[in-house]
Order: C-alpha cells, then sequence, then structure tokens
C-alpha cells in the first residue's frame, strides 16, 4: 500500500506542475472485465499450483497512470461496495495460510485505453475458499475506480 500511495502521490505532483490542462477532470477511469478475454469473471474457480492472465480493460478520458491487483480471502464474508454477482459462500472460517497478493504495477506511455495482462501464480500451500480479485486503476490526475470480483480457489 506504501508504493501504491507514493506512486498516487508523485502522479498528484506531477499533475499540479502540469499547467497546460486548464480544466479540472472530473472523469474516473473505466474498468471491464465482462468480454470474452475478460479474467477473471464472478465465480470463477482458480486451481492452487496453476498460472492465470488477470485480463481487464481499462480506459480514462485523458491518460491512464497505474494499475493493482489484490487477491485477498473472503473468508468472514465481507463484500466491497461495487460487486455484482456473489457466489454462494462456502462457511465463515479462520484463515490459516490464505493467499494475499498486493501487486501494483506502471502503465507506460499514458494511454487513454489499456489491457491490463498480468500473470498470477496460485501457490500450491494456501488456503482454499472464496476469495476477491479487486482490480484499482488511477488516471494520470489521480481519479481512482475500483472492482472487486468473487473467485474460489481450490
Amino acid at each position: 500500500m506504501k508504493k501504491l500511495g507514493l506512486l498516487f502521490l508523485l502522479t498528484l505532483l506531477a499533475i499540479a506542475c502540469n499547467s497546460d490542462n486548464d480544466e479540472p477532470d472530473t472523469t474516473k477511469p473505466t474498468i471491464t472485465v465482462q468480454y470474452d478475454a475478460g479474467f477473471p469473471k464472478s465465480c470463477d474457480i482458480l486451481e492452487k499450483g496453476k498460472q492465470y492472465t488477470v485480463k481487464v480493460k481499462v480506459s480514462d478520458n485523458i491518460a491512464l497512470a497505474t494499475y493493482a491487483i489484490d487477491i485477498h480471502h473472503n473468508f468472514d464474508h465481507h463484500t466491497h461496495d461495487d460487486q455484482g454477482a456473489q457466489c454462494e459462500l462456502a462457511p465463515i472460517k479462520t484463515p490459516v495460510t490464505p493467499l494475499i497478493y498486493m501487486q501494483n504495477f506502471s502503465i507506460e506511455n499514458t494511454p487513454k485505453e489499456y489491457e491490463i495482462n498480468q500473470e498470477i501464480n496460485i501457490p500450491n500451500d494456501i488456503d482454499s475458499g472464496d476469495y476477491h480479485c479487486q482490480i484499482s486503476v488511477i488516471d494520470v490526475t489521480g481519479w481512482q475506480s475500483r472492482t472487486s470480483i468473487d473467485i474460489k480457489i481450490q
């Protein structure tokens, strides 16, 4: 989270120093998983020991700066405010060795449209169960959008 905060502050500083943009940006970036190649989709089951490619389209009216992928357990049945369809959940349980994946990435050349194409390895030695795959994207002016997808790891 410290890296994301630092990257966010550096992005805001760069924008504040740029006098070319007289009108403030009031539009958040968009995140789209619902297309043929989009992954993961709600309720997808990922298997331990396998590698997957997260594919998500992001766009912005001015330019994109960074994105982050956060995979965390949902053993306590918490929700995120933007979740669409929810999967059938296993009983609440206490995590022993849950997967915790949190990575931040730069989007080079500040495009308006970008497809996240990030490989993720699912370790063998983690707890099976309900997880969230949260994707966030920040544009060059500091607006952030976020979505969370219910997944399962077996």
